[in-house]
């Protein structure tokens, strides 16, 4: 890494300790800190770069890698110039072009922040599904269910397994209680639907061949290791290829509404904007 030099470092420390930097500002003198070719880097280039809160060594050390940036790119820019034809006025217009993005992008953003209704009616949601369900196929098999992992020393594991196979019949509290005690993992929500390859991860059934066949044919299932016992009662479940239940995909509609609301609201905006130009004669079109 390039090390900047005593003076300059003596320089910015003037900046962090609020002295000699400002006079030199004052008398309109700029302070150069490094070159690349015919290009200079200034003193005052780094105000603002630097945080106001940290010491400073660490606003030295800091400003030392913006320098040293500055200089990679700028060699790197030099070298491109030498080495091929540029077009000038083409980078000009498509760096106005950028900078028109960016402002626009953050004009958008503010009226859509200020106008965005974020709240959604749950028949907004059904409605949405109903009518594109066909895109909403599942990508990996999900299920309702139970999984309960416990140390294979634990004691009552009798009484978990029957109560566990024998799920919804029982009492799910008493299964609650007991692996709040015991328990290494578990999954006791039997309303939500997971991914089937999330719950038996770090399990014997990971290395299943034909996870669909077990779906299809299981709805409990006790496995082990040598230190685990592993739970899983299947209460429903839904393989990839077929409609996703609602509730799976419940956020990922909310956010693509949330996203078609602020595509609207972009429009709103361009639209208005045009129409108020328009009754102004803001703008005209000359044709020959």
């Amino acid at each position: 890494m390039i090390k900047l030099s005593s003076l300059i470092l003596f320089l910015f420390a003037s900046i962090a300790l609020g002295c000699q930097y400002f006079q030199q500002k004052e008398n309109g003198q700029k302070v150069p800190v490094a070159r690349s070719g015919s290009t200079l880097f200034y003193l005052e280039d780094l105000e603002g770069l630097i945080p106001g809160n940290i010491s400073t060594d660490d606003s030295v050390k800091l400003a030392e890698k913006y320098v040293n940036d500055w200089i990679k790119k700028q060699l790197m820019v030099d070298k491109a110039k030498e080495e091929m034809a540029i077009n000038e006025a083409e980078i000009e217009r498509k760096v106005q072009d950028y900078q028109y993005a960016l402002i626009v992008h953050e004009f958008e953003k503010l009226y859509v922040n200020s106008h965005l209704n974020l709240s959604i009616d749950p028949a907004e949601i059904e409605a949405y599904y109903k009518e594109r369900a066909d895109n909403f196929v599942l990508k990996q098999n999900i299920l309702k269910c139970l999984f309960v992992q416990i140390p294979k020393s634990a004691p009552g594991i009798s009484q978990l397994r029957r109560n566990i196979r024998s799920y919804p019949s029982t009492n799910k509290e008493d299964i609650s209680e007991y692996c709040l005690q015991y328990a290494i993992k578990t999954f006791l929500d039997d309303s939500l639907w997971i991914n089937f390859d999330e719950v038996i991860i770090g399990t014997p059934l990971e290395g299943l061949s034909n996870k669909i066949q077990f779906l299809q044919n299981t709805a409990y299932s006790e496995t082990s290791d040598e230190d685990f016992i592993y739970y899983l009662r299947i209460l429903d479940y839904k393989i990839s290829d077929q409609i996703s239940p609602l509730e799976f995909i419940r956020e990922d509609i909310q956010n693509i509404i949330i996203s078609k609301r602020k595509l609207a609201l972009k429009k709103e905006l361009e639209q208005a904007i045009y129409e108020e130009a328009l009754s102004k004669n803001s703008f005209e079109i000359y044709r020959n």
